[in-house]
């Protein structure tokens, strides 16, 4: 997709939500189901995933663990916002890796150190292109990438989470 044809896309949607505001927003979903044993099937869209415990905490190693699924959301949002800026600044990226890691010390989630944090402390997004994009190019493309991706800004500022039980 180059950028005329992005921008033809966005450009309805961003009249309309300029428009009308309220049907800007959207409701995302996840579902899923208690598993045997101790995991979670959790349905992708696209098929069932079943998350365990991490190896850390008892797990096998062979279920998805949550954490892992976490950095791997992280990962395709900033790459999707990534080319999705690239391609509206109409700059040719030929190819692009992401890494992310992310710091767990399971004696939180263990009940092992109540000075030990519960989930990740520190998250690192590495990302490595292949483009003939200038220093300042590319600082523009991370300033936007991380402006506009979902998950990255999420992860930053936090969110309200409400939980309930029926």
């Amino acid at each position: 997709m180059n950028r005329d044809e992005l921008r033809a896309l966005q450009a309805p949607l961003k009249q309309r939500y300029r428009d009308d505001p309220a049907s800007a927003i959207v409701i995302l979903k996840a579902h899923g189901k208690l598993g045997e044993g101790v995991a979670c099937r959790v349905d992708t869209g696209r098929a069932l995933l079943e998350a365990g415990l991490h190896p850390s905490t008892g797990g096998s190693g062979l279920q998805a663990c949550s954490g892992d699924m976490l950095l791997q959301a992280l990962i395709a949002c900033a790459g999707v916002t990534l080319s999705a800026v690239a391609t509206s600044l109409g700059m040719e990226i030929r190819d692009g890796t992401l890494t992310a890691e992310g710091e767990f010390d399971p004696r939180g989630t263990l009940g092992v150190a109540k000075d030990a944090p519960v989930g990740l402390r520190r998250i690192r997004l590495s990302i490595a292109l292949d483009t003939d994009a200038t220093a300042e190019q590319r600082q523009k493309l991370l300033e936007l990438t991380e402006r506009y991706c979902v998950v990255y800004q999420t992860l930053r500022n936090g969110v309200a989470l409400d939980v309930s039980v029926a």
